[in-house]
């Protein structure tokens, strides 16, 4: 009876150190996670010069991860759309947030002639190029002003301009962007006609935005089509899991079945890529 006692204990005490010890990495992996995040997250918000605070939100984010996929397959059922629904919420804030950064590049790239016409009938009138930036800056909206405003200030700080150019073409990786910079640098180190030269680029940059808008428009069908030939198979699979639970159970329980269902998805992620190919022209 005492040993029975003692290896009673003794499996509680080994089972509660576990638990401490299993918590305690857990929480350490937490830490980790969550100081990595609030790192990544920062520095893309503050990309977007917006100031967030992320430790704020994150404990409702790790809360909305677990909380809502269990209430999801408690109310219906099936454990599969409770999985779907914690990896759409995994991956969601990854996917807001790139979104929200490729719109801003792309008006950015969209106001960029705009404002080297600007800066070329400034310097045309008389002005310096600070002076002319400084003007840019006053009548431009967001993203170029906040950009151009942020170059600007590091510029009165006392960092050289090679500097400034650097960290702005890596807040904004464009190439439209990277050309316009590279001709300021050699119309200031080589010499020449600073406007001319930013007159001729702004109309280059803006028949090339023209065509860009041609081409996305000519392959969206194409684009459309990808999407939905890849998503119609498994469309067929819901609708047929509904109608024949019985005859698609098998494809799910049987080695046959889960061959199908791979060859199914490596074709459709071929199919996918194949259509993406095509309809993706570079300018």
């Amino acid at each position: 009876m005492i040993i029975n006692i003692l290896i009673s204990c003794l499996a509680a005490a080994s089972a509660g150190i576990f638990a401490w010890l299993f918590f305690m990495k857990m929480y350490e992996k937490m830490t980790f996670y969550r100081n990595t995040v609030e790192e990544i997250a920062t520095d893309k918000f503050s990309e977007l010069f917006l100031f967030v605070n992320i430790s704020n939100y994150f404990y409702y984010y790790i809360a909305a991860l677990i909380v809502f996929p269990i209430i999801t397959i408690i109310l219906s059922g099936d454990i599969s759309i409770g999985i779907l629904l914690f990896f759409c919420i995994l991956f969601s804030p990854y996917v807001i947030l790139t979104t929200m950064i490729r719109k801003r590049q792309k008006k950015f790239e969209k106001q960029l002639p705009d404002a080297l016409i600007m800066i070329a009938g400034s310097i045309r009138s008389g002005s310096s190029l600070p002076i002319a930036l400084d003007n840019l800056i006053k009548e431009s909206e967001p993203p170029l002003s906040q950009e151009f405003g942020l170059y600007v200030r590091e510029r009165k700080l006392g960092l050289d301009r090679e500097t400034a150019f650097k960290n702005l073409e890596h807040r904004m990786p464009l190439e439209d962007l990277a050309i316009s910079l590279s001709a300021v640098r050699i119309s200031t180190e080589v010499g020449g006609d600073l406007a001319q030269t930013l007159e001729l680029l702004a109309e280059t940059l803006r028949k090339k935005l023209t065509m860009e808008g041609k081409i996305e428009s000519l392959t969206s069908q194409g684009k459309l089509q990808g999407i939905v030939m890849s998503s119609l198979p498994l469309f067929l699979i819901v609708c047929l899991m509904k109608l024949e639970p019985v005859a698609m159970g098998q494809m799910f329980t049987t080695k046959i079945g889960w061959m199908v269902l791979l060859t199914v998805l490596c074709m459709q992620i071929m199919g996918y890529l194949f259509i993406k190919k095509i309809t993706t022209i570079n300018v």
